[in-house]
């Protein structure tokens, strides 16, 4: 498994924003529509990234008891699915049905959205305050596949805790890790 880590996107740093198609309700929703009223978190997630398939238990489980909290959850694919089929919409419906996704999976073609948030592995994690400042990137936890560390969603958990809380998150932002993202061959 290649292991990429995140380009750390600067603190403070607006949400770009976006339009996308979501694989799940089958129409284009965009930032405005989605963001949240205290956070917003937007992963860059795939289907068949092992990284991303060790941690979707917990993204799950994370976006379902945050959402009450005014957070709301957004996955964006940017993968070329050309090359990576496995990665396609229709593959991406399905994926979202099967894991119980709770919140939008978007389909970034044209990679722009990658690109605009300097996105480079999946998965990757961006936490936004209700002005959709950057106050978080990163990993999920050091739980990785294969190293025997379990999954907590610590490091995620704790950006937004701080958010709710109004509270400096003082914590050191570590990098995620995971695969590159598979970009196209322009």
């Amino acid at each position: 498994m290649a292991r990429t880590p995140s380009n750390m996107l600067p603190l403070g740093t607006q949400a770009p924003v976006f339009n996308l198609f979501d694989t799940v309700s089958g129409t284009h929703l965009s930032l405005t529509q989605l963001k949240g009223t205290q956070a917003t978190v937007i992963m860059f997630i795939c289907n068949h990234c092992p990284f991303v398939i060790h941690v979707n238990p917990e993204i799950v489980s994370i976006a379902k008891s945050y959402s009450e909290k005014g957070i709301r959850f957004i996955a964006i694919s940017s993968n070329d699915v050309i090359n990576y089929p496995q990665d396609s919409p229709e593959n991406m419906t399905m994926h979202a049905k099967n894991e119980g996704y709770p919140f939008p999976y978007l389909y970034d073609e044209t990679q722009n959205v990658a690109k605009a948030y300097d996105a480079a592995c999946t998965p990757d994690f961006y936490v936004f305050d209700a002005n959709l400042k950057l106050t978080y990137r990163g990993q999920l936890d050091d739980s990785r596949p294969d190293n025997g560390i379990p999954v907590t969603g610590n490091d995620l958990k704790n950006a937004l805790d701080c958010l709710i809380e109004n509270k400096d998150n003082t914590a050191q932002q570590k990098p995620s890790i995971g695969c590159n993202i598979k970009w196209k061959n322009n």
